[in-house]
């Protein structure tokens, strides 16, 4: 007698598994005749998904707040320079596409990792004495946020631990979390403008932990790390010998009084994989063109980690074609005066935002250094009618129509994100009614009693 074992992969009546034992007879025998279990629908999302939460979505959706129907809305929540067209990418960009898309030799498959040429434009821009780089250290991505996803994939394990800034970007929280990585979080210090609290961070090491990320310029704060911090930073790593995930994709967008150190240019010991992207710098997020650098010039992350690199981004094989085609021209002739006029806007706003804020009772703004937003604290004490910074914002969407990003998105309580991309007239407005809000609603330290005691 001969064993069979007969797979079927389909619908209707038939068993998905039938295992027969078939006499030599020439016979065949109906499923229906042989014993198996019966048939079933059990169709379950997979663990992955189910551990996969981004607490953005989460607490926003939750919100189920209408907007004051006589004020128009103005949204001071999403971090896309796009959406209401003042901040346009420059003409050298998109020409530098159209010309790409014309010439009709970037529309089949590139290498997982980019084409070769496209990750030599990379490198030979990031390129410097402190932080040398060559095509070899340059993986491509369909924007910044598969760089990190495949930066911790390849890093972390199931069962270890990242350690991850508070507050912080809420993406590393839900790429590790799917994973089955634990997220460790390590305070910032916004009395320090949003500085790493070294100790803590240090505290929180241990033999699980995989790397570090460090997120600079910030997202949510709007912070830049000096250059003597930066170093601080990195001699707790190289202490600690935790490589280092660097989310800098909003390198060099920082205002004229601060300068920006990309951090792998201050370590020759630590190994760093820093993520970037064209999304904020060039003013195009919906493009999706992003990179990993590889800084390891000690060979610590030896060939281990690149190998894991290339066999992640053979999951999708890579970012646009048309895009990478055009990221030579795109590095390389956007003039200096685009990036100027982009940030000059931006540090007009936050100095705007920033003075009408700080002139609200109730509020302490934190000033910002760069990238695209700023964060305020709520004294609650002083807004005793609300419960916590998600109620603040709610009540400010239903009685203004201004949505700020309330800050327990980003794991830090009692404060709430300014958005300070959209037009001058706009950021004024929004600030002239979060002040009308807030003189509606404080209470002074009496007031403030004596509705504690109604409760």
């Amino acid at each position: 007698m001969d064993s069979y074992l007969i797979q079927v992969n389909g619908h209707g009546d038939h068993a998905p598994v039938l295992d027969a034992r078939l006499k030599n007879t020439g016979n065949i025998i109906s499923p229906g005749k042989v014993k198996g279990r019966k048939p079933r629908w059990a169709v379950r999302a997979s663990e992955m998904s189910k551990k996969t939460f981004n607490p953005v979505r989460a607490i926003v959706d939750s919100m189920k707040v209408e907007p004051n129907p006589k004020k128009a809305m103005i949204s001071l929540s999403l971090g896309d320079p796009t959406v209401f067209g003042n901040l346009p990418t420059n003409d050298e960009v998109t020409r530098a596409v159209k010309e790409v898309l014309d010439s009709g030799q970037y529309n089949g498959y590139a290498p997982s990792v980019g084409y070769q040429s496209c990750r030599e434009a990379v490198a030979e821009y990031y390129n410097c004495p402190e932080a040398p780089l060559t095509a070899q250290d340059v993986i491509l991505t369909s924007g910044c946020s598969q760089a990190i996803e495949l930066a911790l994939a390849v890093l972390a394990n199931p069962g270890q631990n990242i350690l991850v800034p508070r507050p912080g970007f809420s993406l590393y929280k839900t790429l590790a979390l799917s994973m089955g990585i634990e997220v460790k979080l390590y305070n910032l210090l916004p009395e320090k403008a949003w500085e790493i609290d070294l100790e803590h961070l240090e505290s929180l090491v241990d033999e699980k932990t995989a790397c570090l990320i460090v997120n600079n310029p910030s997202n949510p704060c709007g912070s830049v790390f000096s250059k003597s911090h930066l170093q601080e930073i990195l001699a707790v790593a190289s202490r600690q010998c935790v490589p280092i995930l660097a989310d800098e994709i909003y390198g060099d967008m920082v205002f004229a009084d601060c300068k920006y150190e990309p951090i792998a240019t201050l370590s020759t010991s630590v190994p760093i994989l820093s993520c970037g992207g064209l999304a904020k710098r060039w003013l195009v997020p919906g493009w999706r063109m992003g990179w990993i650098l590889i800084h390891d010039r000690r060979d610590i992350f030896g060939n281990e980690i690149r190998d894991g690199l290339l066999r992640l981004s053979q999951r999708i094989l890579g970012p646009c074609t048309i895009v990478q085609g055009a990221l030579e021209r795109i590095l390389h002739r956007t003039p200096p005066e685009f990036y100027h006029n982009t940030l000059s806007i931006l540090k007009s706003n936050a100095d705007l935002c920033y003075a009408a804020l700080s002139a609200i009772p109730g509020l302490h703004p934190v000033r910002p250094a760069g990238a695209m937003y700023l964060m305020v604290e709520i004294e609650m004490e002083h807004f005793p009618e609300f419960e916590n910074d998600v109620e603040f914002t709610e009540r400010l969407i239903s009685e203004q129509s201004v949505f700020c990003l309330p800050a327990t998105c980003f794991e830090y309580p009692n404060f709430f994100r300014v958005v300070i991309t959209v037009p001058e007239e706009m950021i004024l407005e929004a600030c002239s009614r979060i002040q009308e809000f807030c003189e509606m609603h404080y209470q002074g330290a009496e007031g403030a009693q004596d509705l504690e005691c109604d409760k």
